[in-house]
């Protein structure tokens, strides 16, 4: 039970330390019987110190044994009960001592409290009385007195107090008695006193039995006989030279080494001087540890010694001489120290596994030293290694708070070995080591990071639905689920359509599929957002850009924008029957919506009404003259002229090119069959326009002669610039933004003015002249003087034709 005999200032000072952290708390007594069986109570912890069931195990209390190998008792922390572990035998734990004390410690965790236990085991009854020798040889003169007194060793009872030897008792007969006599340590004298005179004629042989009994309930004894020979007399036992012998001697000391030596003298002669030693009392322990000489009484070391054992033993010696008078004496040896033990490191409480986001100063384990040594020997000094964030801070005595000095990266080191040395201060010291492997938890701290900033990807267009763009790859360095990184795309549109409609991602790999087909006339390029987040708590995550670029396809065919397709418009061109060789006649404009080499176009005539007339320029598709055109060359022309691209496989379109070969519009014979679907109005202005011909037909001779002779001093002159188109057949939308189609260099290259006869509104017969960019219009063009104009002396004549095209064309 717990010890309420404190005085009042004791208690006053326990409480004031029981609300300091880390201290020593109130001091528990409680008593126990030996012997009791296991789990035997031997007093309610919590209750006596106010602690409820939750507390105690929400606090890890548990019970450590201060200085001693073996935990004798455990705490119940449903009941709060401190329980017997093992069965205490007094006379094992405390050997010979009156007081019986077992020390242990009640250790609480959160914050960390110590509280002392004193546990007196009680003695019970349970040794007998034991003589060192089951008998006793006495030899007796005849001779001796009335009232001789002869030494008896008294029994050894391992019990204490009332339990011990309290009495003896002599069997009946007719010579002895026994007289008992304390002596000043405490012991009892016991001697066998001769009541009547021995006649060792009558009786040469007698045996007594002395019994010892001990005060217990029921009481225990022991007995020994008691031999006695009857011989002459002898009338002087052995005397010791001292009442106590004391040494001392190392805990170490070598097996065979003298402790000391007793000496005793007899004042008989012979035999009866002839003294011989033996130990009448001496504990087991100190009998397995020494020997003692009979003949000369020297004490050597004859098993291990141990300080922490038993630091002193005491012993009694019998001096007898050779007709068993004897006299005894004390012997005390005590132990010195010596530092033979090394520190015990005990890991009281530790946390294996660090969340690498704990706080420096975070208390992570718990431990205690004890070194069973004394004095110096047995204080310990308790170090860890370096370079590793923790370290050891004192607590209570002899225990120490392993607390972190750093934050923890699980990443950069996942796990450490911390190499505990504990080192006493003797001489020479001694040291002990212990590892511990603490693992560090992962916190989510690390978002995914992609192996690169940004990726590009290409992808041919007329892809399948379906078909891999490209893989992003992102790592995490945390563990599991905090490093397992899923992919997603970011919800955001293209041109106004939703980056959902066009990719899709692999949660898991990060593959990029298409879901539709692409089309790089419709779509060459665009920019989308992966995001990688792993399944922390709470998630991290990151995103990069990746770029798609639509590879062009050859799946576009040449468009031709002049000559416009047949069934549009019949487009014929009049060539001068004065045109030379090599002269420009027309051109075959074409377009590719593809780009690069898909969009190089080609031009080839396929077909020609003469095929030796007219030729064709591979890349400008400009039509030239090969020759000068002579009087038996057709009057019409038809050039079926093929443009081909530069793809694989090539793809091509075909026009037909119309050339009609005349000087004079009237010769054209088309130009008499006016269409009735004009009506009547317009029927009005053609004849109009015929009469006005005829007048001026004299004029257009004269125009005609002119021309020809400007012709022979200037060949090319009318022929000399680039046919081009006029713009109404160019699509406004054609337009190449790479700068790589066909169309921006020829609607620079080419700017035209039509030139058109009576009925140009039903007639596809045009007579066309081209200006380069940056030039006059024909008219103004004929107009320069002659150091600017290339028609030279041609200045009036020409002038006289413009007036009279200015006219047709108004007509």
């Amino acid at each position: 039970m717990l010890n309420k005999g404190l005085p009042v200032a004791c208690l006053v000072l326990m409480a004031f330390l029981s609300v300091v952290v880390h201290s020593v708390k109130a001091d528990m007594s409680y008593s126990v019987p030996e012997e009791m069986k296991r789990g035997y109570v031997v007093g309610n912890i919590g209750k006596d110190l106010g602690l409820n069931m939750k507390e105690l195990s929400s606090r890890k209390a548990r019970i450590n044994a201060e200085g001693n190998r073996k935990r004798f008792c455990n705490i119940n922390l449903t009941t709060g009960e401190l329980t017997l572990a093992d069965i205490m035998d007094r006379e094992s734990i405390c050997k010979e001592k009156l007081s019986c004390v077992v020390k242990m410690e009640l250790v609480l965790e959160n914050p960390l409290e110590l509280h002392k236990i004193t546990l007196h085991v009680q003695d019970t009854n349970d040794n007998s009385p034991v003589f060192t020798k089951d008998v006793v040889k006495l030899e007796i003169r005849e001779s001796a007195d009335k009232g001789a007194r002869f030494r008896l060793s008294e029994a050894h009872d391992a019990d204490i107090g009332q339990n011990a030897v309290q009495s003896y008792i002599l069997e009946n007969n007719d010579h002895f008695i026994l007289a008992i006599t304390s002596t000043k340590d405490g012991g009892k004298n016991l001697e066998l006193v001769l009541d009547k005179e021995l006649d060792r004629e009558q009786q040469q042989e007698l045996t007594l039995v002395l019994t010892a009994l001990d005060g217990g309930i029921p009481p225990r004894s022991g007995t020994v006989h008691i031999h006695v020979t009857v011989l002459d007399a002898n009338d002087n036992a052995p005397v010791f030279t001292e009442e106590v012998y004391r040494a001392s001697l190392p805990e170490n000391s070598a097996l065979g080494a003298v402790v000391l030596k007793v000496s005793a003298t007899d004042l008989d002669e012979g035999i009866n001087g002839e003294v011989t030693y033996e130990f009448s009392r001496v504990s087991s322990l100190a009998k397995q540890a020494f020997t003692l000489d009979s003949i000369t009484g020297e004490i050597t070391v004859c098993g291990p010694l141990d300080y922490e054992e038993d630091s002193v033993y005491e012993m009694r010696v019998e001096g007898k001489d050779g007709f068993g008078l004897s006299t005894d004496t004390k012997v005390i040896i005590d132990l010195k120290d010596v530092n033979d033990n090394t520190p015990e490191i005990y890991l009281q409480s530790l946390i294996s596994h660090i969340p690498e986001n704990a706080a420096p100063g975070t208390e992570i384990g718990i431990i205690n030293v004890q070194d069973r040594d004394s004095e110096s020997n047995g204080q310990v000094q308790c170090v860890i290694g370096s370079n590793v964030p923790f370290k050891l801070v004192p607590s209570i005595t002899n225990y120490y708070s392993l607390v972190t000095t750093a934050e923890l990266d699980r990443e950069v080191t996942s796990d450490y070995n911390i190499t505990i040395t504990a080192t006493d201060e003797g001489t020479p010291s001694l040291s002990s080591y212990k590892t511990m492997h603490l693992m560090v938890a992962d916190v989510n701290d690390n978002p995914p990071a992609f192996r690169q900033q940004s990726y590009s990807a290409h992808i041919t267009e007329n892809n399948k639905p379906g078909s891999p763009v490209c893989t992003v790859s992102a790592t995490d360095p945390d563990w599991r689920q905090n490093g397992t990184v899923n992919y997603a795309l970011h919800s955001s549109d293209v041109d106004g359509t939703p980056v959902s409609s066009l990719l899709s991602i692999n949660a898991d790999t990060g593959v990029i599929h298409a879901v539709r087909q692409f089309d790089y006339e419709k779509l060459k390029s665009f920019k989308v957002q992966v995001i990688a987040r792993d399944n922390g708590s709470p998630p991290l995550s990151s995103n990069v850009t990746v770029s798609v670029l639509v590879a062009d396809e050859n799946d576009n065919t040449p468009q031709i924008l002049y000559p416009a397709p047949e069934g549009n418009s019949l487009m014929t061109e009049m060539v001068p029957k004065s045109v030379q060789g090599n002269s420009l006649v027309s051109k075959v404009i074409a377009v590719d919506a593809d780009s690069g080499q898909n969009a190089w176009l080609s031009y080839h005539i396929v077909k020609a009404t003469d095929p030796g007339l007219f030729t064709i320029g591979v890349h400008s598709g400009e039509i030239r003259t090969q020759r000068d055109i002579s009087e038996n060359d057709g009057m019409k022309q038809n050039l079926i002229v093929s443009v081909k691209d530069n793809g694989q496989p090539p793809l091509s379109a075909t026009c037909t090119v119309y050339l009609l070969i005349s000087d004079n519009l009237a010769e054209i014979p088309e130009l008499k069959d006016l269409s009735h679907d004009s009506g009547s109005k317009l029927t009005t202005y053609l004849i109009i326009a015929l009469v006005s011909v005829s007048t001026f037909f004299i004029t257009f001779l004269i125009i005609t002669l002119a021309v020809k002779f400007c012709h022979r001093r200037k060949p090319r002159l009318l022929f000399d610039g680039a046919v081009a188109i006029p713009s109404a057949y160019l699509p406004p939308n054609y337009a190449d933004v790479d700068g790589t189609g066909t169309l921006r260099s020829v609607r620079s290259a080419y700017n035209y003015d039509a030139y058109l006869t009576t009925g140009s509104r039903t007639s596809d017969f045009k007579f066309v002249r081209s200006y380069n960019d940056g030039t006059l219009p024909a008219d103004s063009t004929l107009r320069k003087t002659s150091s600017q104009d290339p028609f030279g002396p041609c200045d009036e004549t020409d002038s006289t034709e413009v007036k009279y095209l200015r006219f047709l064309q108004i007509v």
